[in-house]
């Protein structure tokens, strides 16, 4: 790894995380992490870890998980972070986990901030409860500020290349975000951000074509006959995001019907629950049937991951304008003690444990509240409306954008991403084709359009990609920022 004098002398010592508890080998690289405070009241978290490759020069990307409401230390721990976590069998048994290196952590190949946003999100918290009543707008504009209050802090990054990435509900936080950044940038807004573009993963966009997507995906896959697909094509006329009479209605019940059991943040894998409230949940219609019947599995103790809190909203449940419910808040509405699919025990015991806050400079709980991958404390608004004037705004100003997506994931398939980045009517300069992995194995698909914008599959990876897919993550997203082809 390289560290420039310069690099060392100007981070900020009180920030330096010199050791983690689960962890006793040498740091790869350097990590930071504290608050940067926004409005005198608003105090957001971010997590720094350096690149293991050249700091001072390798581009910063700041990472946003979605929710809305869920920590960005989603991503950290389940993810792309720098270690891997070993909770041990059996699970934890109020023990730590143990953390080893991550060999495809993307901070390999650039620095990348986890931050926790909006306030009262994870680590991050208000002085005043008042500001938990946010949406899209406000939290572009204190993410944007809370850029600049982190590259004053952390002048030596200023002029490295600067993207933004996330996934789920991020498909809305990185369009309004870079949009602020760029409007910051030409109003003269110091320092100014060397912004280049963004990454977004499995990300919602626009009403229409997020809920569109569903049917076509399903009948693609096998998961319904030609027939009812046929059916719901015809009875809804193309438009299964806002059913027009009760005809739709039913068709799309059917389909439903036939999805109901499977997982659908990603269909290969299966959904566990919690044996023990199986029998009491059975009448509960509101969730899709694979969160209320499928019984826990001994088969993958915890190789794969048991929970999809908050990543998205079950199918055909597209994110509209007005107030986003978390799913704290609908399962609290609905008395349900619990949110099937979750294990995060791993997340839970290691950022709630008292000297793993204290090493990486978190409050302490009484102050900030309990670390929690997704919060049920902050009222949410989607103000935004699409994304797509947005995505065409950024894209005929030169930014890189990469669209990319888990082609198995239910939740918001590949053919709505597909579909909406076609839409903008580009040119096409890179025909469809495979993309291969780093051993020449084909690793997905992609499609290239003019004003550097990309699409890209990531073959047999669901809703959060670079946990089922590590090693094609890290391949694609180092090419991309490198400049290079995929």
């Amino acid at each position: 790894m390289i560290f420039n004098s310069f690099f060392v002398e100007a981070a900020p010592a009180e920030s330096l995380i010199t050791q983690l508890p689960g962890f006793t080998d040498k740091f790869p690289s350097k990590h930071y992490s504290g608050y940067i405070n926004i409005d005198d009241e608003k105090n957001l978290f971010y997590y720094l870890v350096t690149s293991e490759k050249n700091p001072s020069e390798d581009p910063v990307v700041l990472w946003l998980n979605g929710g809305p409401g869920c920590s960005s230390f989603d991503g950290f721990v389940y993810e792309h972070g720098p270690f891997n976590f070993d909770a041990g069998k059996p699970q934890l048994k109020g023990n730590l986990p143990t953390l080893h290196i991550n060999p495809y952590s993307w901070s390999k190949v650039s620095n990348i901030i986890y931050l926790d946003s909006p306030a009262g999100v994870g680590f991050s918290y208000s002085t005043n409860s008042s500001q938990y009543n946010t949406g899209d707008l406000q939290t572009a504009t204190d993410t944007h500020d809370f850029l600049l209050k982190w590259f004053d802090k952390f002048p030596e990054f200023v002029s490295n290349p600067f993207y933004i990435s996330g996934e789920s509900y991020a498909g809305i936080y990185i369009p309004t975000l870079a949009s602020e950044i760029v409007k910051g940038n030409k109003n003269g807004l110091k320092p100014t951000i060397n912004f280049k573009g963004y990454m977004v993963g499995n990300g919602v966009t626009d009403e229409k074509f997020d809920d569109n997507a569903l049917v076509p995906f399903v009948h693609g896959m096998a998961l319904i006959s030609d027939k009812m697909f046929e059916d719901a094509k015809a009875a809804c006329k193309g438009k299964y995001y806002d059913p027009i009479d009760e005809s739709c209605h039913k068709k799309l019940r059917i389909i439903d019907s036939a999805l109901g059991r499977l997982n659908i943040y990603n269909i290969l894998e299966p959904c566990y629950h919690d044996p023990e409230t199986l029998m009491s949940n059975k009448k509960n219609v509101n969730l899709p049937v694979s969160f209320q019947l499928l019984g826990a599995s001994p088969e993958k103790p915890l190789g794969v991951r048991k929970r999809m809190f908050g990543r998205a909203w079950p199918f055909r449940a597209p994110v509209r304008d007005g107030v986003v419910p978390s799913w704290p808040q609908i399962l609290s509405q609905q008395k349900y003690g619990y949110v099937p699919c979750i294990n995060d025990k791993v997340a839970y015991a290691w950022l709630n444990n008292e000297k793993v806050r204290k090493a990486i400079h978190a409050q302490p709980e009484k102050v900030s509240g309990p670390w929690e991958l997704c919060t049920n404390r902050i009222t949410y608004s989607h103000d935004s409306g699409s994304m797509i004037p947005y995505h065409k705004n950024l894209t005929l100003q030169g930014y890189r954008v990469l669209i990319f997506s888990g082609d198995h994931d239910m939740c918001v398939p590949y053919t709505g991403s597909e579909a909406w980045t076609q839409s903008l009517g580009y040119k096409i300069v890179d025909e469809w084709r495979p993309w291969l992995t780093n051993d020449n194995q084909v690793a997905g698909y992609m499609q290239g359009y003019k004003n550097n914008l990309t699409f890209l599959t990531i073959k047999g990876a669901g809703h959060t990609v670079p946990e089922y897919k590590p090693r094609e993550a890290l391949d694609f997203y180092s090419r991309w920022l490198e400049g290079k082809a995929i």
